[in-house]
């Protein structure tokens, strides 16, 4: 029986942490759909109720635990997405913050440190405070407002630091499922309106989402090159959270009434909140030779344009969740697989 990894450039078996995260969850779909048992994921060992073959129980700092897995595996790539990114349990709590977001690295880097093992890892957009007018390149001084975007920062500097060879990837808000249906933008959103409950989303926080089907395909690329060193991976549309949830709003099908915008200074100090985060990703399209992203959402009609955008509804074009389902979760315009 011939598989898709005999014949392909990325080296297995392939490691990826964090799989709880919307993009490590989507990756670990992916890439086990395309190297079957070629891809093992590791998950907390307390979060039990994720489960299933492949994923692995190991914490970020075990490193009895993670170079176990690499004698039984012999991993020889590693998608690193581990990392804590509820802001608010961050702030109270920054020695876990460090340890899941900074000690893990530690932990990974001391682990593979005589190995020839290929790294891409996963940071953040909000590095940055947001406070200009976003639009970030890769040499813009970081200045994170959050202890989740500091500890971030961190672990970016540690890795190209101790591992120059890595791939550093600062995504955005991944647009996809996750494993128990409210984690990421796009379900915790809807889970409020599913409820019928209210939405509070902010003007002034602008983000560069992407799907995770455009992002599954840069992670399979990037994992067979040697590219190395920072380069920002985020989408081409540039959106606020509270379009974000705009977006969600009236392609779901939900009640309009349901969705509140506010200022960030309005919510209050805790946690604090980024502004204007929006990174550009030209140097990474230059160095693959295309760009890697299509625009979220992938149609001009689902971009709001007016703050009382997600109002208007027609009888023939209502929204509902199955529209949501096939236009914001996926890619209209990709086939898995196959890039476009």
């Amino acid at each position: 029986m011939h598989h898709d990894w005999e014949a392909s450039g990325l080296r297995l078996p392939l490691l990826i942490t964090g799989v709880a995260g919307v993009a490590g969850y989507n990756a670990f779909r992916y890439f086990s759909a395309r190297y079957p048992g070629q891809v093992i994921a590791t998950r907390r060992a307390d979060n039990w109720p994720l489960q299933g073959e492949g994923i692995v129980a190991c914490d970020a700092g075990d490193g009895e635990q993670l170079a176990k897995l690499f004698e039984q595996y012999r991993f020889r790539s590693v998608l690193n997405s581990e990392g804590s990114c509820a802001l608010k349990s961050c702030e109270l709590d920054p020695a876990m913050a460090y340890r899941v977001n900074v000690s893990s690295v530690e932990t990974l880097l001391k682990t593979i440190e005589c190995r020839d093992v290929r790294l891409v890892h996963l940071s953040i957009d909000l590095v940055f405070s947001g406070e200009g007018d976003g639009l970030h390149v890769e040499e813009d001084d970081t200045n994170p407002v959050t202890v989740y975007g500091k500890t971030m920062l961190e672990a970016e500097r540690l890795i190209l630091d101790r591992r120059p060879d890595t791939c550093v990837l600062r995504i955005s808000l991944p647009m996809g499922i996750s494993f128990n249906g409210h984690a990421g933008a796009i379900d915790w959103i809807q889970s409020r309106f599913k409820k019928s409950k209210p939405a509070t989303l902010y003007y002034d926080e602008l983000r560069s989402p992407t799907y995770t089907d455009c992002l599954n395909l840069l992670l399979e690329d990037v994992l067979q090159r040697d590219l190395a060193g920072m380069y920002h991976a985020g989408g081409p549309r540039h959106l606020s959270l509270y379009q974000i949830a705009q977006v969600i709003n009236r392609v779901g099908g939900y009640a309009p009434e349901l969705l509140h915008g506010c200022l960030r200074h309005e919510a209050g100090p805790m946690p604090p909140r980024a502004g204007n985060v929006t990174m550009r990703s030209e140097k990474l399209a230059a160095a693959l030779g295309y760009e890697p992203f299509s625009p979220w959402p992938w149609f001009d009609e689902h971009y709001p344009n007016d703050p009382q955008w997600h109002y208007n509804r027609t009888a023939t074009n209502p929204g509902g969740p199955e529209l949501l389902a096939s236009v914001l979760y996926k890619n209209p315009c990709r086939h898995v697989g196959v890039r476009k």
